[in-house]
């Protein structure tokens, strides 16, 4: 222990004699830890920290599917279920102290408080089981939670308020528990204010405000609840007892889901897919996974991203090391006269590499405690990045006690990484040729290691480079993309409609009165209405043209679809290439119409075959002849900009009304008539327009809430925020990587120009001039990065594959990207090298022949 302290005195005193160095050690340490902490927070955050809540290790959820947020068919990996189908699984699974249901994805509500708010609010909720709180064991921070009794068809409609709702929208007033709120219309009390810090059971951005019964939820959409139908649109996560196991709950639960598909699934209204339905069913299966973290949303979106930018990380702070090591290398060699004079008196080699060890982890520790900081502020640069337009994400940047651990561990490895070749090569040169002087020799032997680190610097900088470079042209690529749309001079509303009680003709006469004033606004010169606008939501069904019996369900025969105003495709841009528009005389008492995109053309009919005049439907086949197409739009890409998932698009007049037979069905032609997003098409720019919007909405009616106004470049960019972060991200690290490439390229070249300061003067003065001298020293320097460059390429060309699911149409070897790489990093060994070479060429010959 007196040794370690001896030892860490003296590297505490080293570094005090060499300020610089020093200060350039640690920021370039606490560069490449910071760095890998803050993404190392991030993972721990999004993938491995658990819920703020009592034992979470005993949660576990039934099924891992993450599709939201309410499904009618078959789902690829079962993560969402009807009530009824809770209901059983609630009934056999004794295991389970507690077994809770709650609404997959939220609903958008307009809130208003009784006798003291004129405007309303939007608020975002989650309907929920009444065992909701004691299954994940959470006390309300003020009055209770909800409870069983709550989540009775006959009780009062009650709701609770979360911490941070509370705080920000009413000022933490206490009178709010209690209190009468008007939620769409509908009377609720307020009961409770949860803890602060809990967000509920899935981390995502902007969680739920509200939590409120789901017996409550039939107050909202009346007699086509999805309480009552056969859409899957409820999560599951249950509490086991003490002692419990969850052996045979999978098993259980799958034999539960195949004989509902049979019996309940289906019933009389499918029971055209019974077959097909029976022989599919004895393959669907539910698991049982652990649920301390809760529901893996943004873990699954996010972990693509996190992973790559965790390597990106790995590789800056591998090539802080390699310049770390090659700083102590050159250091140890100016200090190899001591260090011989050290043996000569008795130093045990194995005491000198312990001391210099010593030293490196000192520094790197220092390092680390600086990296912590950096972590901290890469947390909340990336987390604003990647959700710019969230007003809250439950993601705290304090470094924890794992990520602290995580923090000091890193800087131990690190300085054990960076400090035992330059400890070894110091204590294990010649001490003879130390004091006598190593200048006048040719040899530079010992500048091998330093050279191969510059190598590897080299190689991976290109690799960083080259892996930045298809990020930021596949980003490019998404965001110039034919979407098959307008995005200049249009704006798009985000829009709360909480009009379910409202019959057809009142709502009809809403929009009507909604459309015209908006048009009326001076500096717009189109206004529509639509159920959503593009990459804000997307609805699908089964598509079954006329004629064509039964679908297999097997095959993707599904269109996403969308009720829209007339006007709507005029103001998004999206001309008619056949037939005609949606207009004003496509009204509830004329003949259901659609107008179809390039995409449904090519799915559901045979090349050379004419859509105009055909007809279609939904699901079933007896409502095949539903929709009439009259008109084909060109390919619109409404759901995904990054090209993983893109489906046939058709629009339907808002003023028409499916009727259906079968209860689910109606209940879809009716949620969907409630606009979510209203659409204006601009004479010039937007500045001073959102006054008048809001102004419009509110003499229309006040219970219309606007959530968002926006215009369509930002909505487009908004859906890139994760894509655009890594890019972002991956080219900071990849300069970053440049610069340390580029310095380490210096110091070895000035290193080495320092000890062949003999040899470079005895080639002057047998006639080389300085155009020689700067050759020689290039060409050295250029031989590593031309080295680094052999290997780097098809390292980076390898490495693609490890992101190739984030790339869009863009190839791993694309000559642009690597060619870019390739001049980026020829300039910067140039700079980096050309000031070590123009020294080396101003030597005097005379003064280098004295040189020892």
């Amino acid at each position: 222990m007196q040794t370690l302290r001896q030892d860490i005195s003296y590297a505490l005193r080293q570094m005090r004699l060499s300020p610089v160095f020093t200060l350039t050690a640690m920021l370039t340490l606490a560069l490449g830890i910071g760095a890998t902490t803050a993404i190392f927070s991030l993972i721990h955050s999004v993938m491995l920290k658990s819920l703020p809540v009592i034992d979470p290790s005993s949660l576990y959820r039934v099924g891992d599917g993450n599709e939201c947020c309410m499904e009618g068919g078959f789902q690829d990996n079962w993560g969402m279920y009807t009530y009824q189908l809770y209901q059983r699984f609630k009934e056999a699974a004794p295991e389970f102290e507690q077994l809770a249901a709650f609404q997959a994805g939220g609903s958008q509500f307009s809130v208003r408080r009784s006798g003291a708010d004129r405007q309303t609010k939007p608020l975002r909720g989650e309907f929920v089981t009444g065992n909701y709180f004691m299954t994940f064991g959470v006390q309300a921070f003020a009055g209770r939670t909800l409870t069983p009794s709550d989540d009775q068809l006959s009780a009062s409609p009650t709701a609770l308020l979360s911490y941070r709702a509370w705080q920000q929208e009413y000022g933490a007033d206490p009178k709010v528990i209690g209190a009468n709120f008007i939620l769409d219309g509908h009377p609720f009390t307020i009961v409770g204010i949860t803890p602060p810090g809990f967000y509920g059971e899935t981390l995502r951005s902007d969680p739920p405000q509200l939590w409120i019964p789901l017996q409550q939820e039939p107050q909202f959409t009346g007699a086509n609840s999805p309480l009552k139908q056969t859409n899957s649109w409820l999560r599951v996560i249950g509490r086991l007892r003490p002692g419990a196991n969850t052996d045979g709950l999978a098993a259980r639960f799958s034999g539960l889901l195949r004989q509902w598909l049979v019996t309940d699934f289906v019933g009389d209204a499918f029971k055209e897919y019974l077959p097909q339905i029976k022989a599919m069913a004895p393959k669907q299966n539910i698991k049982v996974i652990p649920a301390g973290a809760g529901v893996g949303e943004m873990k699954e979106g996010y972990k693509d991203s996190l992973r790559i930018l965790l390597i990106v990380c790995c590789l800056v702070l591998l090539i802080a090391c390699a310049n770390i090591a090659n700083l102590l290398m050159a250091r140890g060699t100016a200090r190899r006269a001591q260090t011989s004079v050290r043996l000569a008196l008795g130093a045990s080699r194995k005491r000198l590499i312990r001391q210099s060890l010593t030293e490196s982890i000192v520094l790197s520790v220092l390092g680390g405690a600086a990296g912590v900081a950096i972590a901290y502020l890469g947390v909340k640069l990336i987390v604003k990045l990647a959700f710019h337009t969230a007003h809250f994400v439950p993601i705290d940047a304090t470094p924890s006690l794992p990520i602290l651990a995580f923090a000091f561990g890193l800087s131990l490895v690190t300085g054990a990484l960076f400090g035992t070749a330059p400890a070894w090569l110091t204590s294990h040169g010649d001490p003879a040729e130390a004091l006598r002087g190593a200048n006048r020799s040719t040899r530079d032997r010992s500048s091998l290691p330093q050279k191969t680190l510059v190598v590897l610097q080299a190689t991976l900088s290109i690799v960083m480079l080259a892996g930045a470079g298809l990020l930021i042209r596949s980003l490019q690529k998404m965001e110039h993309q034919d979407f098959g749309f307008e995005t200049d001079h249009r704006v798009s509303i985000g829009v709360n409609a909480p009009f379910s009680g409202y019959s057809p003709e009142k709502l009809d006469a809403i929009y009507r009165d909604l459309q015209d004033r908006l048009t009326h606004i001076p500096e717009v010169q189109r206004a529509a209405l639509a159920l959503y606008s593009p990459f804000t939501d997307n609805w699908g069904e089964m598509i079954i043209r006329e004629g064509h019996g039964v679908p297999n369900v097997n095959e993707d025969q599904g269109a996403s679809w969308d009720h829209v105003s007339p006007g709507y495709l005029e103001a998004m841009g999206q001309h008619i290439l056949r037939g005609r528009t949606i207009t004003d005389q496509d009204t509830a008492t004329t003949r259901n119409i659609a107008v179809v995109d390039e995409a449904f053309v090519r799915k559901f009919f045979k090349k050379g075959e004419e859509p105009i005049g055909t007809h279609f439907g939904l699901n079933k086949a007896q409502y095949s002849d539903t929709f009439e197409i009259v008109g084909v739009i060109r390919e619109a890409n409404y759901t995904d900009p990054t090209g993983h998932w893109r489906r046939p698009l058709f629009f339907v007049p808002l003023a028409q009304h499916a009727h259906y037979d079968v209860p689910m069905l109606q209940m879809i032609d009716d949620r969907t008539h409630l606009i979510q997003s209203v659409v204006l098409e601009l004479r010039g720019s937007m500045d001073g327009l959102e006054p008048q919007i809001r102004r419009a909405f509110a003499e229309v009616d006040p219970n219309l809430t606007i959530l968002s106004v926006r215009t369509m470049q930002e909505q487009v960019a908004n859906r890139l925020d994760q894509q655009r972060t890594v890019a972002q991200m991956t080219g900071l690290f990849g300069i970053l990587a440049l610069v340390l490439a580029a310095v380490g390229l210096y110091g070895v070249t000035a290193y080495t120009v320092e000890r062949r300061t003999n040899e470079i003067g005895v080639r002057m003065a047998l006639g080389a001039n300085r155009g020689n001298v700067i050759r020689l020293v290039l060409r050295g320097a250029f031989s590593q990065v031309l080295l680094g460059l052999l290997i780097g390429i098809p390292a980076s060309i390898g490495c693609s594959r490890l992101i190739a699911s984030q790339l869009y149409q863009v190839q791993g070897w694309d000559p642009l990207v690597l060619g870019g790489s390739i001049v980026a990093l020829g300039v910067c060994a140039l700079f980096a090298s050309i000031i070590p070479a123009q020294r080396a060429a101003s030597i005097d010959p005379v003064n280098a022949l004295r040189t020892e």
